[in-house]
C-alpha cells in the first residue's frame, strides 16, 4: 500500500498527539512526587517559624515566585492574622501595619469559598472594602486561603511570578495544584498550633516545663555531638507572695505575665523561655557560652527592676533573683538535662540566699558549697 502525503500527515499528528499525551502524564506523575515530599516536609516540622519558612521556599520554588508571605495568627488567643516577619522576597511597606482582624470581610470572603483570588478578582468581590489596600500595596500575584475544616489558619500571597512568556497568570491546573499545597499548609499550621497550645502556659505564655525538658534533652545531646556551648537560666520573682497577700492573686497573676514578657523579649527567637512552676522560670540558651549567658542574665534582672509594675494605681517594687549553668565539654560535660537545670537552681539558691536580686553563675565552688549547706 502506498502511503498518501496526508496519511503520513496524520501518522505525525498522531505520533505528536501521544507524546505530548505521555509528557502531560510524566509532568503529572513527577507533580504527585513533588507533593508527597512536600506532604511529608510539612506534616513533619511543628516548630512554627521554620513551618512558615518551609511552606514559602515551597511556594516560591514550585510556582516561581520572587517572593511569598503568610498573614497568621500570632498567639494562641488572637484575634488578628499578622504578617510580621513570615515573609521573603516581598517588600513590605514599614509605615503599614499588615493585620487583617479576624472580623475584616476580607478574611470572611476567603474562609466562606476557600477560593484562589487575583488581587482584580477580590476587588471584585469587595469593590467597597478599604480594608484591601493593606493586601494591594505587597502587589500579590495570587491570595490563597490556607483552611482546614472551614477556618482559616493563614493567608498565603504570591509575589511577582517569574515566566519566559508575556502571561504571568494560572492555568486552571496549576491554581488546582496550589489548592493542594495550601491544604497542607493549614494542616501543617494546625498541627503546630495544637502542639503550641499543649507545651504553652496559657498565663505567660511560655512554655510549659516538661516541654522545655524536651528541647533541652535535644539541644544538649546536640551540644554533646559538637563539643558546643549550651546554657540555661533559672529565675525566681522575689518575695513573690507578697503581691499574692498584699494586692491580691490577680496583681499576682499581673506580676507574672509582665516578668515573662520582660524575659522574652530580651532573648532570641532561638532561645527558648518557660514558666517552670509558680514564680519560677527558665531559659534556655542555644549554642551560649558562660559570659554571654551572664550578659543576659543580668540584662534580664536590670529590665526587671526598673520596670514601673503598676497595678490598678499602686506601684509596686519587683526583682528577681537569678542562677545560670552553662554545659562546657570541657569544663562542665554533663549529660543529663536535670543536672544542667539543678546547677542553674543551685545556682538561684545562692543568689537567694545572698540578699535576691543578684546574679550567680554554678561553678565548681558554688555547686560544692550548696551541696554541703544542703
Amino acid at each position: 500500500m502506498i502511503k498518501t502525503m496526508s496519511d503520513e500527515i496524520l501518522e505525525v499528528t498522531q505520533g505528536e498527539k501521544t507524546q505530548n499525551l505521555i509528557n502531560e502524564y510524566e509532568k503529572r506523575i513527577f507533580d504527585l512526587n513533588q507533593l508527597l515530599e512536600i506532604s511529608r516536609s510539612l506534616c513533619s516540622t511543628l516548630e512554627f517559624s521554620t513551618l512558615i519558612e518551609s511552606i514559602l521556599y515551597t511556594c516560591m520554588g514550585q510556582f516561581h515566585v520572587l517572593g511569598a508571605g503568610i498573614f497568621v495568627l500570632n498567639a494562641l488567643d488572637a484575634d488578628s492574622f499578622h504578617l510580621d516577619s513570615n515573609y521573603n522576597g516581598i517588600d513590605p511597606n514599614p509605615n503599614i501595619a499588615y493585620i487583617i482582624p479576624t472580623s475584616n470581610p476580607v478574611v470572611s470572603l476567603l474562609e466562606s469559598s476557600n477560593k484562589v483570588y487575583t488581587v482584580d478578582e477580590l476587588v471584585a468581590e469587595l469593590p467597597d472594602s478599604t480594608d484591601l489596600n493593606m493586601i494591594t500595596t505587597l502587589k500579590p500575584s495570587l491570595i490563597i486561603p490556607l483552611v482546614q475544616h472551614n477556618h482559616l489558619n493563614g493567608i498565603l500571597l504570591l509575589g511577582e511570578r517569574i515566566t519566559l512568556s508575556d502571561d504571568a497568570g494560572y492555568n486552571d491546573y496549576e491554581k488546582e495544584q496550589l489548592g493542594v499545597i495550601a491544604s497542607l499548609a493549614s494542616i501543617a499550621i494546625n498541627n503546630a498550633a495544637l502542639l503550641e497550645r499543649s507545651s504553652t502556659d496559657m498565663m505567660t505564655h511560655l512554655k510549659l516545663k516538661y516541654f522545655f525538658y524536651n528541647v533541652l534533652t535535644d539541644k544538649l545531646d546536640n551540644a554533646l555531638a559538637s563539643e558546643g556551648h549550651l546554657s540555661v537560666i533559672m529565675f525566681d520573682i522575689d518575695f513573690f507572695k507578697r503581691f499574692n497577700d498584699t494586692y491580691g492573686h490577680a496583681c499576682g497573676d499581673y506580676v507574672l505575665q509582665t516578668v515573662a514578657k520582660i524575659i522574652k523579649s530580651n532573648i532570641r527567637d532561638k532561645d527558648m523561655a518557660s514558666r517552670y512552676g509558680g514564680e519560677e522560670f527558665t531559659v534556655l540558651l542555644n549554642e551560649t557560652r558562660m559570659e554571654d549567658a551572664m550578659i543576659v542574665a543580668e540584662r534580664i534582672r536590670s529590665k526587671v527592676e526598673q520596670f514601673d509594675f503598676c497595678y490598678e494605681d499602686q506601684h509596686v517594687k519587683v526583682t528577681i533573683s537569678i542562677g545560670v549553668a552553662t554545659f562546657d565539654s570541657q569544663h562542665n560535660p554533663v549529660t543529663s538535662p536535670k543536672l544542667l537545670v539543678d546547677q542553674a537552681d543551685q545556682a538561684l539558691y545562692v543568689s537567694k540566699r545572698s540578699g535576691r536580686n543578684r546574679v550567680t553563675f554554678a561553678d565548681s565552688k558554688v555547686i560544692s558549697d550548696v551541696t554541703l549547706d544542703k
